[in-house]
């Protein structure tokens, strides 16, 4: 594995670590000989880095797809262009994008930037164009998007993999709740009709038909309360959802990687996904007796060396009879980790 932190999570787990920056020329060329294949873990290894290994070896996702993840304006008209309805946007590159005409419909909207934002980072929430303008300066007038808020039932996530020769298997869809701009819970199956999760499905399977994705992707849409669905980003990885499907979203990338026929992703039993962040820290180290002592918790820590407020430091997937059920759970852990009191 290559990552230029020295105490890299993964390095615990890899072979070899190669430290250096991920475009460093030497370090590529040993990944790319010592390797079948080659993925990336997060969404901003550089696309020039990914091409340089494809030269020599397999690589997916591509290049040209996590390029398109990598930039906000790039990834909004990608969408737009494959068919499938956005959030009304606009494109600032300069303080005379700024204008009435050229931001008509996305106020009040979301001023973010057009790379490496992410977890609510890189965004300002405006209501007016002097507004605008402001978080434009904030963050030093690099190139950002301005987009509309719209009127939210929820916010949902389908997790998919494309395989090599263009199949497509759909994990079942997921309901995203954040905090504090983070994502906080993933509720698996969405408590939404049939008809807006189909919709979902279709929508994602379009997404990655149009990129000629090859792996695991994952695609968020808001689902808005007239009941119509909107693309609204993609990430080019597995997820944190496992343990409650035939197939894990890291099974699939495998197989997809090495050529495999993509395997069964059908859902076993309803899962509500806890992120475990860096503030359950704030009072000591978290009670994870009271994780292990609940049947149908699934504890994965990352092995990072600090712990520290908004930074994701593992998740829990708790298993229940059905969704509901899971989410009180879930919630219930989350209390009993910084408390320090037993789960019922």
């Amino acid at each position: 594995m290559l990552d230029p932190d020295p105490h890299a999570p993964a390095a615990a787990a890899a072979d070899h670590h190669l430290c250096a920056p991920y475009d460093d020329p030497q370090a590529l060329d040993e990944l790319a000989a010592t390797c079948a294949a080659v993925t990336t873990e997060f969404e901003n290894v550089p696309a020039d880095a990914l091409r340089r290994l494809a030269e020599h070896t397999r690589v997916a996702p591509s290049a040209d797809a996590v390029a398109i993840a990598q930039d906000r304006i790039r990834e909004k008209n990608f969408i737009r262009d494959a068919g499938l309805s956005v959030v009304p946007f606009a494109v600032l590159r300069s303080v005379a994008d700024i204008s009435a005409d050229a931001c008509a419909g996305c106020l009040p909207g979301i001023v973010k930037t057009a790379r490496l934002g992410y977890d609510g980072k890189g965004q300002v929430r405006v209501e007016t164009l002097e507004e605008v303008r402001a978080a434009f300066a904030e963050f030093k007038n690099v190139p950002c998007i301005l987009e509309k808020r719209v009127d939210l039932a929820c916010e949902v996530s389908v997790v998919l993999a494309r395989s090599t020769d263009g199949a497509v298997r759909c994990f079942p869809v997921g309901e995203n709740q954040h905090r504090g701009g983070i994502l906080d819970l993933t509720i698996v199956p969405a408590r939404i009709s049939p008809a807006t999760a189909a919709s979902a499905l279709d929508m994602a399977t379009r997404l990655a038909t149009a990129l000629d994705y090859v792996g695991t992707l994952g695609v968020e849409l808001f689902v808005l309360q007239g009941g119509e669905v909107l693309v609204n980003e993609m990430a080019p990885r597995p997820h944190n959802r496992q343990d409650a499907t035939v197939c894990s979203q890291f099974d699939q990338q495998v197989r997809a990687m090495c050529g495999l026929p993509l395997g069964d992703p059908g859902l076993m039993s309803p899962v509500a996904m806890l992120n475990v962040m860096g503030d359950m820290w704030s009072a000591g180290t978290p009670d994870w007796a009271a994780v292990m002592a609940h049947d149908g918790a699934r504890l994965h820590l990352y092995g990072k060396r600090e712990a520290r407020p908004g930074r994701k430091m593992g998740h829990i997937n708790v298993l229940a009879g059905n969704a509901d059920a899971a989410v009180t759970a879930a919630e219930s852990l989350r209390h009993a980790l910084v408390s320090g009191c037993a789960a019922p």
